[in-house]
């Protein structure tokens, strides 16, 4: 099995991207699953050409997207990527769109095809905060989860993808205000491979409550 983990540099004013920092950390080698490692720039459609191109070379059996979450707690994989790009800032070549389709001819939303509970599960078994995420957002990292499942859905290639949002570094949160929620690089990096793991062992997702009342 070949798994392609992408991840974002830095953005918004940060020097530092721990989705990228982790990812960099991650063992090449997971559960006899081959990592094949991509950084991707956090600037619309860029971000989904660049990880186009890694998919028609590397014709991987999974793609896992990483990227920074500040302010959660837990390590949140996202159930689902919906159809639209509204930037609350600019992304990193001052594009920002608002309101704006990902593809005219897309779904209103793609669902994560990854075992997303199974994944929650792995990460708390290493004794790590954890929960499923209903929602990625509007900007870059929701850009590229729904860009991957759209791209493999037109290629027609049966290859499982999902997204995966860590939170903030110790650094990045040195001088803000309380609460600043944070995990270190080694922690991020140890979930993520046990994500990797439970992507490994799960064709299929398991049962266990994910839902929230907010």
């Amino acid at each position: 099995m070949k798994i392609l983990v992408t991840a974002f540099d830095p953005f918004g004013g940060e020097s530092i991207n721990p989705a990228l920092e982790a990812v960099k950390l991650m063992k090449d080698t997971i559960e006899g699953a081959e990592i094949v490692k991509l950084e991707i720039p956090t600037v619309f459609r860029k971000s989904i050409d660049k990880t186009r191109e890694a998919i028609e070379k590397e014709n991987p059996d999974v793609v896992l997207c990483v990227g920074q979450a500040g302010g959660r707690f837990e390590v949140t994989p996202e159930r689902v990527a919906i159809n639209v790009d509204d930037a609350r800032i600019p992304d990193n070549e001052n594009n920002q769109p608002i309101d704006v389709p990902i593809y005219e001819d897309g779904e209103p939303a793609y669902f994560s095809t990854l075992p997303v509970k199974a994944m929650v599960e792995a990460i708390r078994s290493e004794g790590l905060p954890s929960s499923l995420s209903n929602s990625a957002g509007t900007f870059v990292c929701n850009h590229i989860m729904y860009g991957v499942l759209y791209t493999i859905d037109k290629m027609g290639k049966d290859i499982r993808a999902g997204f995966v949002h860590v939170p903030f570094i110790p650094q990045q949160v040195a001088r803000r205000p309380a609460p600043a929620p944070s995990m270190s690089m080694e922690d991020i990096a140890r979930a993520l491979e046990a994500a990797v793991s439970a992507i490994v062992k799960n064709e299929e997702d398991i049962v266990a409550v994910g839902g929230k009342i907010d």
